[in-house]
């Protein structure tokens, strides 16, 4: 389908690139991207990739939008408050581009859903803040063969890495096993690296540049200072090795992995 001149004029700064031209914003346009979380990692996730004109963004998240967001989940507005985070999120979307189609899911993502979820998309984007929801995207994503990109953030320090189907370490490869409960504060307390899951999204669709497979990027917002750690595969992992003792999605702490970012 060609352009109209609507869309030549809103994506020309994509398209002028070399490395995006028509061809690559075209695959953005037909591309599917799923965000699990729509809080402080997947608000501006979710913005650039509706600004960059991902076709189809789904959004999951079970919470309602709290007056506490708002200094960093910048998708929700203060009209917003009280409001389901993906209605707060699928408005603001269509505000800024109304090429997009917007699939939501207003509930909690478990070991049930989580396979049939994902196998619709074609690039999930983990946007919790808990680890038995990052742990579960893990391995519903690996199991069903789809990338993905994690980020976690603590207070001012981030980490992002890309999970590429039999290419590379998954989550698991590199934490193994979640924390006990509550070990470790969530992203309520921090700053946002989903611009940069965003980008992870647009390079794999596009299919240029270098993704993060093999790569566990740590970002330090104090000092501003970014960090590329190489990681590699377990042999025993018990997800992605050659000798997988998780074969389906389980729960961990079903209660706790309810998408509030």
């Amino acid at each position: 389908m060609a352009f109209t001149n609507e869309q030549l004029e809103r994506y020309s700064r994509n398209i002028i690139l070399k490395e995006v031209s028509s061809k690559g914003q075209k695959k953005l346009n037909d591309a599917k991207v799923l965000i699990i979380g729509a809080g402080g990692l997947g608000a501006p996730a979710a913005m650039y990739l509706a600004a960059a004109g991902v076709g189809t963004i789904g959004l999951c998240d079970a919470d309602a939008v709290d007056l506490s967001n708002l200094q960093r989940q910048i998708i929700h507005t203060t009209e917003d408050v009280g409001k389901p985070k993906v209605q707060s999120a699928l408005e603001t979307i269509k505000a800024l581009n109304p090429d997009v189609e917007v699939e939501t899911l207003q509930g909690l993502v478990v070991a049930d859903n989580i396979l049939s979820l994902v196998e619709q998309y074609d690039f999930i984007i983990d946007g919790t803040d808990n680890f038995p929801a990052k742990f579960l995207i893990n391995d519903g994503c690996v199991i069903a063969k789809k990338p993905f990109s994690h980020a976690g953030i603590i207070r001012f320090q981030g980490q992002l890495t890309t999970y590429l189907p039999d290419q590379g370490p998954c989550y698991r490869c590199i934490f193994v096993q979640p924390p006990p409960p509550d070990a470790v504060p969530t992203c309520r307390q921090a700053g946002v690296i989903g611009s940069l899951q965003a980008m992870e999204a647009i390079k794999f669709i596009v299919g240029i540049g270098t993704l993060l497979n093999g790569s566990l990027l740590t970002y330090d917002a104090l000092k501003m200072d970014f960090r590329k750690i190489k990681v590699h595969r377990r042999p025993d992992c018990a997800v992605c090795g050659p000798n997988p003792s998780i074969t389906a999605p389980v729960d961990y702490q079903t209660a706790s992995c309810d998408l509030k970012t």
